[in-house]
């Protein structure tokens, strides 16, 4: 269990109402730090939020020497990467803490200095999410790995070469690791069955801002012409279409009405599309999308997760929130991450009614569906919710408890309410703003 300070009380029952601002999008944000190191002068990186995931890229990348600093707009960083050296294995372990980014260091540094230390690596426990494949990817360029008690040592004898790679699965991780290995590595890299998610797109704006060659097709694969070097780069971050779908939800199951700031309707078309479904409103200007309960009954879906373009998981789990109020059966079935579907434990000892099937319960079979994983989801509503005693498991399901509880009757305690600092900016200045009743034990909500 966590200390007072790590956890949220909540008093449900009260309509999330007002406006919040999105900045840049955590998938996307981290990356294009890491990409500043292969570049030779300096970056200016915009639209940036103060998430734990930027200051665990931001920590490492100061101890390989890269100045960063903040640049003239709030929410702005320059990246000076002119001076690139190795870091202390220790010191590396100690900001790497839980996050997964640091596999994504691996190609920048092997360019930069011919080797790289990847410590032992954590993030969200939602199911299998192997680095052995970004491994396999970087000995196809060229790279030596020694496994040793204390994590990955990496080394470049010679310069990195273009290979060609077929992703088994379209991962957004193992996509990202060939983007930035490839930019500067000689000759042409082939990428099929590639994720084109787009924070992946942006990801390539920016390489490409940088000086790199890179092609995408339609059927999923990427063109990497290596070339010999990269400058640096000035960019705004596309927004973070998965908080602004997490306060849409919240609205939707609070009966509420919140104007998401910063919110753009093409990456989040899908989303909108199943929000509309449900039952819930949503109204689209130059600056934002307003999302409210417009009232009555919400309608019960089948809905099935997807790379995209497909129903992004990340959005999976706010929405069945929402789910446990709307009127009838709702069938989810998850295809990305086996374990996404655990956090619902936690919403039936609250009062929802939801059944877990190791069956895929969807339109198409997926990965999942002979292998003993409860990946799908019956929803029965709507159902009275309860306060309870809640422990954040992960992210994403972290933000849906936080829904549950601000949609319940009666007071909830939300242990381990910090792992929501790492995709979520502000997210209790962003309640307080929206009229939430919570504290933390020791005084009012900030």
């Amino acid at each position: 269990m966590t200390g007072t300070d790590d956890v949220l009380l909540v008093h449900g029952g009260t309509p999330l109402q007002g406006e919040i601002r999105v900045r840049g999008a955590k998938n996307l944000v981290p990356k294009a730090m890491v990409a500043a190191l292969l570049g030779s002068t300096p970056s200016r990186l915009r639209n940036v939020p103060d998430i734990r995931d930027v200051r665990v890229v931001r920590g490492l990348l100061q101890l390989h020497g890269v100045t960063v600093r903040p640049g003239e707009e709030p929410g702005e960083l320059v990246l000076d990467p002119t001076r690139v050296e190795s870091a202390n294995v220790a010191d590396i372990d100690a900001h790497a803490g839980s996050s997964r980014i640091p596999i994504l260091f691996c190609g920048p540094l092997l360019h930069r200095l011919g080797h790289a230390f990847i410590p032992g690596l954590g993030g969200c426990d939602i199911g299998g999410r192997p680095i052995d494949f970004h491994f396999d990817v970087l000995r196809q360029f060229g790279a030596t790995i020694d496994k040793r008690a204390d994590g990955q040592y990496l080394e470049a004898p010679q310069r990195l070469r273009g290979t060609k790679i077929t992703l088994p699965y379209p991962s957004v991780g193992a996509t990202e690791q060939v983007l930035l290995t490839a930019v500067l590595a000689e000759g042409v890299t082939e990428l099929s069955n590639a994720a084109v998610e787009p924070e992946i797109e942006d990801l390539i704006c920016v390489l490409q801002k940088m000086g790199a060659i890179i092609a995408m097709d339609t059927d999923r694969t990427i063109r990497i012409t290596g070339v010999d070097s990269l400058g640096g780069y000035n960019h705004q971050a596309i927004p973070d279409r998965l908080e602004a779908a997490s306060w849409a939800s919240a609205a939707l199951a609070t009966e509420g009405d919140i104007y998401v700031r910063g919110a753009q309707q093409r990456s989040m078309m899908t989303f909108l599309n199943t929000y509309r479904k449900v039952g819930g409103a949503f109204e689209i200007d130059d600056r934002g999308i307003r999302f409210w309960h417009p009232g009555g009954s919400l309608k019960s879906i089948a809905l099935e997760t997807d790379v995209h373009p497909g129903f992004q998981t990340d959005w999976q789990q706010p929405l069945v929130v929402a789910l446990t109020q709307a009127s009838g059966l709702s069938i989810v079935h998850e295809t990305v991450y086996e374990s996404r579907l655990g956090f619902t434990s936690a919403l039936n000892q609250m009062g929802a009614h939801i059944q877990l099937y190791r069956e895929c319960l969807g339109g198409s079979r997926c990965r999942f569906g002979q292998r003993n994983f409860l990946h799908s989801a019956v929803v029965s509503g709507p159902t009275k919710l309860q306060g309870a005693d809640l422990v954040i498991p992960d992210l994403r399901g972290g933000f849906s408890y936080l829904i549950a509880a601000l949609a319940a009757q009666g007071t909830s305690r939300v242990h381990g309410i910090d792992l929501i600092n790492r995709g979520y900016e502000n997210f209790m200045a962003k309640l307080a703003e929206l009229g939430a009743k919570a504290e933390l034990p020791g005084g009012p909500l900030a």
